[in-house]
């Protein structure tokens, strides 16, 4: 499926609810943000971009705990869970997905090889909706994409979207 017909559908399940998007990338570089505002409309359903490529910019923009990357590494499941709930909370987003990982053809350890990626999604608990995500609901997902850069990147884009499109259906 195409990254357009992906957001197109993304947006009609957002609109459906109410709820409003923001995301936070690394690796994607605003790839994702991109691809919902290539669509007409999408200030109905989408919130805002955070791309937090640096250590600093995740701790500055999404108030991510320097500690907590300095522990787990910024490709880790507890910052991609800090970098979605911190744009839950620095936005007036509903829903929130973040994206970090190796895209490579630099950077990969034994540990995190080029074309690991952690996904975090965050959304509105069973409590109801809430700003702020005090009660928010979060999944995270480690996925190892293979490949060149431009497609690691696509292909972590791919799956953030995908993944949101169906945690929202199933909601």
């Amino acid at each position: 499926m195409s990254s357009h017909t992906l957001t197109e559908q993304l947006a009609e399940v957002l609109q459906q609810h109410g709820w409003m998007l923001a995301t936070a990338e690394s690796c994607t570089g605003g790839m994702i943000a991109a691809s919902c505002t290539d669509l007409s409309g999408s200030s109905n359903w989408f919130e805002r971009g955070f791309v937090t490529y640096s250590n600093e910019a995740k701790h500055d923009m999404l108030g991510v705990d320097s500690a907590l990357i300095a522990e787990h590494g910024a490709v880790s499941e507890a910052v991609a869970q800090a970098m979605t709930l911190g744009a839950m909370r620095r936005s007036h987003a509903q829903v929130t997905l973040a994206v970090t990982g190796v895209a490579g053809p630099t950077g990969g350890t034994a540990d995190k090889p080029v074309g690991t990626v952690w996904f975090a999604w965050a959304t509105p608990s069973d409590a109801g909706p809430t700003l702020g995500a005090e009660t928010a609901w979060v999944k995270t997902e480690l996925m190892h994409f293979s490949g060149d850069r431009a497609t690691v990147r696509e292909a972590a884009a791919q799956h953030a979207l995908k993944t949101l499109l169906d945690l929202l259906e199933q909601h």
